[in-house]
């Protein structure tokens, strides 16, 4: 099974070019020109082990909200080539990830619906270069594309760095139980309806 996608996603905003691999190593190759993002994404990778290769011009003059929201449609769009008819997989992913002081607990179902539940109270406007309520657009952007339904909670937190950083690192652990085969399903879509 062959699980990789190359997406190009171009409009007068932002050009952005996504190569990954679900059954990767966690390699990672970013430059979104927003130096806290590319961060988070190298977390999806490593933990999520996926390589990804993100290659994203925008137009940070104005601000961050289209890089990064287009940035997750771009990666939503991918997965979702590269998963295919969802035959085999476990479906459903869950993790809890703690960073000192902070908690996230992120739950991820392949349903084939769209549907994002995020409530992270940062404690900061700003990390870096990067603007927290961007979090939302870039979940939302990948939820939209990847058909998935998804459940971002921060349970604690006072550093929003290490809010931020959690609720990627759980994300990733949790795509990476969702996409992992079931050896037990044979194969099987795992749904009653027989597709998702």
């Amino acid at each position: 099974m062959n699980r990789t996608a190359t997406v190009e996603r171009n409009t007068q905003e932002t050009q952005i070019r996504v190569m990954l691999n679900l059954d990767g190593s966690g390699a990672a190759n970013l430059s979104t020109g927003i130096g806290f993002f590319d961060h988070m994404l190298d977390q999806i990778a490593r933990h999520g082990l996926i390589d990804l290769d993100i290659q994203a011009k925008g137009d940070l003059h104005i601000d961050g909200h289209h890089t990064v929201e287009d940035v997750g449609i771009t990666l939503g769009m991918a997965v979702a080539q590269a998963v295919g008819d969802k035959r085999g997989i476990t479906r459903y992913g869950h993790a809890y990830v703690p960073l000192d002081e902070a908690l996230s607990r992120v739950v991820v179902d392949f349903s084939g619906r769209p549907g994002l539940h995020m409530r992270v109270p940062f404690t900061s406007g700003m990390v870096g270069g990067f603007d927290t309520q961007l979090a939302y657009e870039f979940f939302q952007g990948f939820v939209n594309h990847a058909l998935v339904t998804l459940h971002i909670d921060n349970l604690h937190g006072d550093n929003a760095h290490h809010q931020c950083e959690t609720v990627f690192k759980a994300f990733a652990r949790a795509l990476r139980m969702a996409l992992t085969p079931d050896p037990r399903s044979a194969g099987v879509i795992p749904s009653t309806k027989g597709s998702l």
